[in-house]
Order: structure tokens, then C-alpha cells, then sequence
């Protein structure tokens, strides 16, 4: 017997119809002498819905109602799976986030998991229930409803996954695998077998979005197995320990890790670029740009500040650029208003019209020349890199987002990645 930790996404639970499949696909494992949790989305499209309600009722609304909004889509779902489960003869029911409990910490909508209770857990599936779990939410120590941040349902399935115990957890999704990049845009793009926790974490950082980026640095933590699947296929497809999807794994489990220089292009177009003019040239200005965006927990990404300049008669200045989530742009620069003075900055520019392109792969670490590929590829193009980020794995850039799919493109095909014609 083994645990097994499912997780469906939007598209999978998108209607009645979809939730029955679903419930077919985990009887199949019930039947097959597995205990199995799954864990569940919102009804595709039920967030974004939800959170739209939310800015049209106020721009810089309270985070804290705000989970209590967008934790709603996954609390209809739960209960109509653990329904639709019953209807076909398994034993099964939900448990809300709170009820287990799942315990985050307070950072309302971007909440991050501490430890989940699972004597109640274990003991449903002992049982030979099939306990289903909204993804995305958890409670705070003050007993207020949490949301982990968009596509935390993946974080929840592989942290449910750590606590029991799991021998798997299989994430299944609308696509069938981790592809080479967006077979929307390359459709040559090759499936990948095999893709280390350092790889996807990487990938999941910089757009691709198979998997939220905490559930794989989670998995990478606590060496879950973690299997991404289609959702999608006919009933009558094999078990899910023998479909061809893509594993995420250690880099031990790699035959390999030279053989293949880059893995995958990611892309992201949900970035926002803000430039501070006039910064005062002195000790201290960046920590006092970058102290209000982290204590509004708001990431940065790439960070650029330019050359000092001094205006005749006056102190010297600088410029300084860093990118941000589209999402959190509002707060960002209200935040960055409101320290303004200390700051001393002259004035704010944003633009939310760029993307971030990156290359990875763990063969990055024994060959060179990966980098300046990236800009001769682009450069041959006319394409403009209006900064630069890199870690041992990455190269990222940021252009202009109406030149995203031909970088894909043209990149993709630079490192070889494109798959032959059939």
C-alpha cells in the first residue's frame, strides 16, 4: 500500500463533468490499495473572478479580506469532489485548511506554510477515506483564514505530501510535462523525462508556470517526489506511477548533466520595471529604496544602478532600476512614496510594457560561452536587453514584452533545444 498525494488544477475541476473524471481517476487508486489526499483548485477562471471583485471593491484593499474572498473558490471545489467521490461509492470528505490545521504564518495573501497537524489526516486515511483538501489556504495564529499566493496549491500538495509521509505526490495539470519552453510559441518544443529540483525551481521562478515556485523549492527541502501529469487524458490511460510525464528529481537521478548545456527558455511578461531618478550617491540610499518593498513583502528581481553623475554645484546622483510582480506595482510605489524623504529620490518611472527572458540549466556550470550566445542571438535580432540577472544556473533579461515570442523562438533554436520534424 502505498500514500499518494493527488493535486488538480483549475482546468481539471472546470465544471461538474471534469470534477466526476477526477473522481473516477482517484477511485482508480483507492482500487488499487493506495490511501489517497487529494488536493484541489478553484474552477479555472473562479480566482482571477474573485480577485477582481476585490480591486473593483478598493485598489489597496485589506490582505486579510482578501483571503477571505479568493479562499472561497477552493472550498467549493473540495466539497463537490468529496460529493461526486461519494456518489460513486468512495468513502471520502473535505478538510478545510483550518480544520486539519494547516498553520502559515501572517502575511496574508502570500502566506507561507509552517506545519500541518496530520493526526487528523491519519487518521481519515487509515480510515480508508480519501481526504480532500483545498489548496492555497491555511490559518494564522490569530485564526484568520491565509492564502498562500497565486498557484499555492501546489505548495499545499507538496506540503501535505512532507506531513504524511507520501510515497509521490503527482501534480496533474493541463499540460502532460515540462516541455523545453511553451509549445504554444515553439512548437517544436521537446517533453522532458527528467528535470532536477534545482532546474525547475530555476524555470519556476522565471515563468514557467507547470509548477509554483515554493512547492519546488519545498519538494527540493524535503525530497518529495513530484510527478507532473496530464489531467487531461481518457480514463483508460495507465496508472499514473507508469504515464510518460516528467519527474522532478535530484541531480543524482540524472544519467548525465553535461550531455545537455540548457534545459528550457522561460518567459514572464508579469513584471514591472521602476526606475528611481536622482538617488542620493551616498551609503545607505539602496537599503532605504529596498527596506518599504520588504517589509510590504514585495519581491525584486533584477537590479541595476547606474553610474554616478553630479549636476554642476550639486551632490552626485544615480539612477537606480529594478523590476517588481505586475501585481504588486501599486503597492510598490506607494510604498516607495511614502519613504520618499528618506529615499531622496527625484522621481518615479514605471513601466509594465517588458518581459523577462531566461535560459537554465545545470550544464551551465561546466561550459562557458552560455551568456554571450544569449546576446549575440538577440542582438542579431535587434532586440534590446534592458537589464541583466544571473545565478549559477540562469541567465534572465528583460526586454520589451512585444519582442517575447521571437526571443523564445530564436533562443530556443540557438541552443538546439528544437525537436525534429517528425
Amino acid at each position: 500500500m502505498a500514500r499518494i498525494v493527488m493535486k488538480f488544477g483549475g482546468t481539471s475541476m472546470a465544471g461538474i463533468e471534469r470534477i466526476r473524471s477526477v473522481a473516477r481517476r482517484v477511485k482508480r487508486e483507492v482500487e488499487a490499495g493506495n490511501e489517497v489526499a487529494v488536493v484541489v483548485s478553484a474552477m479555472a477562471g473562479e480566482t482571477d473572478r474573485l480577485v477582481g471583485f476585490c480591486r473593483e471593491a478598493s485598489p489597496l484593499y485589506d490582505p486579510r479580506e482578501y483571503d477571505v474572498v479568493v479562499a472561497s473558490g477552493e472550498q467549493v471545489t473540495s466539497g463537490l469532489l468529496a460529493i461526486a467521490l461519494q456518489a460513486i461509492g468512495v468513502s471520502a470528505r473535505s478538510w478545510l485548511g483550518w480544520q486539519l490545521p494547516i498553520h502559515t504564518d501572517q502575511a496574508f495573501a502570500k502566506a507561507r506554510i509552517g506545519e500541518i497537524d496530520t493526526e487528523a489526516l491519519n487518521a481519515s486515511l487509515s480510515a480508508g477515506e480519501v481526504a480532500v483538501i483545498p489548496g492555497f489556504q491555511g490559518v494564522s495564529e490569530e485564526g484568520r483564514i491565509t492564502t498562500l499566493g497565486r498557484g499555492g496549491s501546489d505548495t499545499s500538495a507538496v506540503a501535505v505530501a512532507a506531513a504524511m509521509k507520501a510515497d509521490r505526490c503527482d501534480i496533474y495539470t493541463d499540460v502532460d510535462g515540462v516541455y523545453t519552453t511553451d509549445p504554444r510559441i515553439v512548437p517544436r518544443a521537446r517533453k522532458l523525462r527528467q528535470v532536477t529540483y534545482e532546474e525547475m525551481l530555476e524555470l519556476a521562478s522565471v515563468g514557467a508556470k507547470v509548477l509554483q515556485t515554493r512547492s519546488v523549492g519545498l519538494a527540493m527541502k524535503e525530497q518529495v517526489r513530484v510527478q507532473v501529469l496530464s489531467s487531461l487524458t481518457g480514463e483508460d490511460a495507465p496508472a499514473a506511477d507508469t504515464l510518460p510525464g516528467t519527474m522532478i528529481v535530484g541531480e543524482e537521478e540524472i544519467e548525465d548533466v553535461e550531455r545537455q548545456l540548457i534545459t528550457g527558455i522561460a518567459h514572464d511578461k508579469n513584471e514591472a520595471k521602476i526606475t528611481l531618478t536622482g538617488v542620493p550617491d551616498k551609503p545607505g540610499s539602496v537599503a532605504a529604496i529596498f527596506a518599504p518593498l520588504s517589509a510590504a513583502s514585495i519581491n525584486v528581481d533584477m537590479i541595476i544602478q547606474n553610474i554616478a553623475h553630479r549636476s554642476s554645484g550639486s551632490a552626485s546622483a544615480t539612477d537606480v532600476t529594478f523590476t517588481v510582480p505586475s501585481a504588486d506595482l501599486p503597492r510598490s510605489i506607494e510604498a516607495l512614496n511614502q519613504a520618499r524623504a528618506e529615499i531622496g529620490f527625484g522621481e518615479l518611472i514605471h513601466d509594465t510594457r517588458v518581459a523577462k527572458i531566461s535560459v537554465v540549466g545545470v550544464g551551465m556550470r561546466s561550459h562557458a560561452g552560455v551568456a554571450s550566445t544569449m546576446f549575440e542571438t538577440l542582438g542579431a535580432r535587434g532586440i534590446n536587453i534592458l537589464a541583466i540577472s544571473t545565478s549559477e544556473i540562469k541567465v534572465s533579461v528583460l526586454i520589451h514584452e512585444d519582442e517575447t515570442e521571437l526571443a523564445v523562438r530564436v533562443l530556443h533554436t540557438a541552443y538546439g533545444l528544437d525537436a525534429e520534424a517528425a
